[in-house]
């Protein structure tokens, strides 16, 4: 069967949340803040593959998202980064978004373009 054009929905990882604590010890007067930042979502990233000549592959399977960032914890400790969801596509895939502009084109094997960025972590004490 060959695919030529699917729609499909991808969904970039949120940011973790940041951590809001503070640091008790016995002989130290108010301890002072030791939250940590949230951890960065993953990208969807696109990339081109001579292994891939059809777009069947999307036809069954057309949710993808990226993993979420970590949240932040105590002790200064900053939530995990996201991995990132790698999209292999076929040479010369032309990408359509129906919001934003598209990203360039695949053309070479082996070339990757971030197609959707995600979203940044949260802040501890924004």
């Amino acid at each position: 069967m060959f695919i030529d054009e699917v729609k499909i929905y991808v969904k970039a990882g949120d940011g973790g949340d940041g951590c809001l604590a503070f640091r008790r010890e016995k002989y130290v007067p108010r301890g002072g803040p030791s939250g940590g930042d949230g951890g960065k979502g993953g990208d969807i990233i696109l990339e081109a593959s001579q292994r891939h000549n059809t777009l069947v592959h999307f036809r069954f399977n057309p949710e993808h998202k990226a993993e979420r960032g970590r949240h932040g914890e105590g002790s200064n400790r900053t939530g995990r980064d996201g991995e990132n969801k790698v999209l292999k596509v076929p040479v010369g895939t032309l990408v359509y978004d129906a919001d934003t502009l598209p990203p360039p084109p695949t053309r070479r094997p082996g070339s990757a373009s971030r197609a959707f960025r995600a979203r940044n972590a949260g802040s501890a004490w924004s």
